[in-house]
């Protein structure tokens, strides 16, 4: 039997000596949760930095913040998928908190990409490249393993949950101070950076590791080793892994049809691709009839991304539901997606090779990915050689850009090098953009 009064907590992380009365306020804890983190300055800087695409001129691709909405739309779906599901058969001294899951896989789904830096998934790259290749290789002997990896894999799950978490200076203690459900929701990969040895992701650096530790005990989750530090997978991180999942690779497809990478023909036979004949037969028909009604060409794509993506989400639930004992207490972490059924195994496949081949290759992904790697490598290397000699001239002018919160008095290497990989990670791509070219004297403020 699921233990669901351990499974959802609503402790929040540095007010746990204290229970927060919710009073006169109608949102629910979990619902607080959402609101704290769409309210917040992380969340707005999402806006400004790259899914895949580049940022958009004429036309409007997806970035960090809309693709994290949508994630979020999908998840609290899968959430109340569930909930219908779970809501009854068991104790009624919990039948609150069930009611909740829709908003804790929301919340998290919400925040789930707050950690990662700019110019998109190539921006993890860059960061690990400049430690693995580049000038800040010359700092390893200088941290201790378990730390040093945490750099060299750097990983945008894991700095969310830093982000979440850590008290930066001047912020309070808790981080954004969400429940121990909602942070537990957006580990993905439940164990520390040592243990993946640069082959896999991970969930949390070394400075968050007993942060992490604190809340896995609390809401029940199993410890698997000590040394290297790792639990089985809470839960609702399949529903938001799913969530994830569903929206950046349908989403992916529509955009590359905006941007003509693919044609329309091709974009409507990838969606198609999910719905079975048989099966499916009066969905295809009320598609169909749908489709002779609406004549413009992007309606028609956004008709049918919406009829794929609502598939995927009852599938996906459908799956979780059927499998919760089980995935409950496995030490397996393949997402819902690999127990999709035909034809959505097929449809996700051909996808996935068409975005490798196509999109993922297309010519102005590859410029902003070696952009990234060219301007995040030179502001790590100047900013983290300030907090290494800051006391030469260029090094405290260096300094006085970086903003207190990022400042601390730790004197370790370690705290040193990770105070400048949260204010690069946390930048926009434009921010990243011209304080490159200013550093770099290729832009003098206040000089037309």
């Amino acid at each position: 039997m699921v233990k669901w009064n351990t499974i959802i907590e609503d402790c929040r992380l540095g007010l746990e000596d204290r229970r927060v009365q919710d009073g006169d306020d109608i949102r629910s804890t979990f619902q607080r949760d959402y609101d704290r983190i769409i309210f917040s300055s992380a969340f707005r800087r999402l806006q400004n930095k790259t899914q895949v695409f580049p940022l958009p001129g004429s036309i409007f691709v997806h970035n960090r913040l809309t693709h994290s909405l949508e994630v979020a739309s999908v998840g609290r779906s899968l959430g109340n998928l569930v909930t219908a599901a779970f809501g009854i058969n068991h104790d009624l001294q919990f039948q609150n908190y069930i009611g909740e899951i829709g908003s804790i896989v929301s919340a998290a789904c919400l925040a789930h990409d707050l950690g990662n830096p700019p110019f998109g998934h190539s921006g993890e790259s860059a960061i690990a490249d400049f430690f693995k290749r580049g000038a800040g290789a010359k700092y390893r002997s200088e941290v201790t393993v378990a730390q040093w990896t945490d750099f060299t894999c750097f990983e945008g799950n894991a700095n969310a949950f830093r982000v979440l978490t850590h008290q930066f200076t001047g912020k309070r203690n808790g981080g954004f101070a969400l429940t121990y459900s909602t942070l537990a929701s957006i580990v993905k990969y439940p164990f520390e950076s040592s243990l993946s040895g640069g082959k896999s992701k991970f969930g949390f650096f070394q400075s968050e590791k007993e942060i992490f530790q604190k809340i896995a005990s609390k809401i029940g989750m199993a410890q698997l080793s000590d040394e290297p530090l790792r639990f089985t997978r809470y839960p609702l991180v399949y529903l938001v892994e799913a969530a994830d999942d569903i929206c950046y690779q349908i989403m992916d497809v529509e955009d590359a049809y905006k941007l003509s990478i693919l044609t329309y023909n091709e974009t409507e036979a990838l969606f198609l691709n999910f719905f079975h004949d048989e099966k499916d037969y009066q969905l295809l028909d009320n598609i169909a009839r749908n489709l002779e009604i609406v004549s413009d060409s992007n309606e028609r794509i956004a008709y049918l991304r919406a009829m794929v993506i609502g598939k995927l989400t009852k599938e996906c639930a459908d799956i979780f539901i059927s499998q919760f004992e089980v995935i409950n207490c496995s030490e397996n972490i393949s997402p819902l997606f690999d127990s999709l059924t035909e034809p959505s195994k097929s449809a996700m496949s051909q996808i996935r090779m068409v975005s490798l081949n196509r999109i993922y290759n297309d010519r102005a992904v590859i410029e902003i990915e070696i952009a990234g790697y060219k301007i995040l490598g030179t502001l790590l290397d100047a900013l983290i050689t300030a907090v290494v000699e800051p006391h030469s001239f260029l090094s405290k002018k260096l300094l006085s850009l970086i903003p207190s919160q990022y400042q601390n008095s730790d004197v370790s290497m370690y705290s040193k090098i990770q105070s400048v990989v949260d204010f690069v990670s946390g930048m926009t791509d434009l921010f990243a953009l011209n304080l490159y070219r200013k550093i770099s004297g290729m832009e003098l403020p206040g000089i037309d």
